[in-house]
């Protein structure tokens, strides 16, 4: 159900962004282009074949908005509300396939979990908005109309983690502005600890002994990226010409960690990314594959993913029994979901960039990057995007697909329904290492 939702809007998006009246010449958007952009948008990915800017009419940026937005919430979950608006109540099976996308431990109270999420995301959205509204009209001399749609289309581009931007080069333009970069980077951040945590944090903000273990880790390793991948960043590209180079120490710091808050899946960049070392480029792909929270607008692996097979791998080097991580016990089964998790994104990605390098003249690196960054739905580009092959793009498709679903969903999807099996086969132990 919830491939199937998302399958469908995309297809929806598609159809309305091949219209006329999509495109600023009233022409007709070939199908893969059309096709591209919606599941760009709908996966929160920001990777484009065409200028956003400059190609889309009015009407198509609109179209865009929307499919950016409800990919953001969630298929089921933008289901379950219009439920609730027109018959005051989900049924149970409707509450079981929410529960199952937005991470509940319940199905009990899916109505208020529901509408706590969106009062959460317009609320952040329209904080983000207002700041932007008041620099966009203040400090870029924006008439009135101008500088509210640039503050809402990029408060909610922002908070959903996809990337798009009205502007031809991103947010270069604003570089050095702590006003622009600030607000749109504390909203990619909410958007990527995931609604779960935000959930918790509005209730029990004050007493850090309730949060749940998935609560700290995202606190904790978020933390831990931001400030990596900034300095990180600093450290690679500090007197790059093409990068932070040019700029005065404040703004390459500003510019720095609005770069490691990107990669965490928003897409977003204030510098040129093509420009950029190739020990950037693959410091960025660690982050990208990564990505932000789980049941929220970030992609990648998890953040939590990550640190379980991080916690399983102290706990095996110090010969303990048991995976303990903040004073708990890590079930065994979420062992086996996170190696999945990474084994198939590892290997989704590595079919791809084989694929996509088999077909073209391109260099690993840049391969490799655009592939990571599909996957992660993240949106940054090292340039080539619009300049692959038909195939090429289509592969960048389905690993956006891949990347928002989540591997274990779209797996659950696709895997043969489970069979009891009335037997267990004996023990053996192969030698590892």
């Amino acid at each position: 159900m919830i491939a199937g939702g998302f399958g469908l809007t995309i297809l929806i998006g598609a159809l309305l962004l091949i219209l006329p009246a999509s495109s600023a010449e009233g022409v007709w958007t070939g199908f893969l282009d059309a096709l591209f952009t919606s599941t760009s948008a709908v996966c929160v990915t920001g990777l484009i074949v065409v200028d956003t800017a400059v190609y889309w009419s009015p009407f198509g940026k609109v179209v865009i908005l929307l499919l950016i937005q409800v990919g953001g919430l969630g298929i089921m979950l933008f289901a379950a509300l219009i439920g609730l608006a027109l018959a005051r109540r989900l049924s149970v099976r409707s509450r079981i396939i929410t529960g199952a996308e937005t991470k509940a431990e319940g199905v009990g109270d899916l109505r208020g979990l529901a509408l706590g999420i969106l009062a959460t995301t317009l609320t952040i959205e329209a904080a983000v908005a207002a700041v932007l509204f008041v620099r966009f009209l203040t400090g870029y001399g924006y008439d009135v109309g101008r500088a509210a749609w640039h503050a809402v289309f990029h408060a909610v581009s922002s908070f959903n983690n996809a990337g798009f931007a009205l502007y031809t080069d991103s947010l270069m333009g604003f570089v050095s502005d702590p006003w622009v970069c600030l607000p749109i980077s504390a909203a990619i951040i909410l958007g990527g600890l995931g609604f779960p945590v935000l959930r918790q944090l509005r209730r029990e903000l004050r007493v850090p002994l309730h949060w749940t273990m998935n609560t700290r880790i995202m606190l904790a390793g978020t933390a831990v990226l931001l400030v990596g991948g900034t300095i990180y960043t600093a450290l690679m590209e500090w007197d790059n010409a093409g990068t932070l180079g040019p700029l005065d120490p404040a703004s390459r710091v500003l510019a720095a960690f609005f770069h490691s808050v990107q990669a965490r899946t928003a897409g977003f960049n204030s510098v040129d990314i093509a420009q950029m070392h190739d020990e950037t480029w693959l410091g960025t792909d660690v982050l990208m594959l990564i990505g932000g929270g789980p049941a929220g607008t970030a992609g990648g692996i998890k953040v939590t993913t990550f640190a379980v097979l991080f916690f399983i791998m102290w706990a095996e080097l110090r010969g303990s029994s048991t995976v303990n991580v903040f004073g708990k016990r890590l079930s065994r089964a979420v062992h086996r979901e996170a190696i999945t998790v990474v084994l198939v994104a590892i290997g989704a990605v590595m079919a791809a960039v084989i694929a996509i390098l088999a077909m073209t003249d391109l260099d690993l690196d840049r391969v490799l990057f655009e592939v990571v960054s599909a996957f992660g739905t993240v949106g940054m580009s090292a340039g080539i995007t619009a300049a692959l092959p038909d195939a090429a793009q289509i592969i960048l498709i389905l690993l956006m697909f891949l990347g928002r679903l989540g591997p274990l969903t779209l797996g659950t999807a696709l895997a043969f329904r489970e069979r009891p099996v009335a037997y267990e086969l004996p023990k053996e132990r192969p030698a590892i290492g």
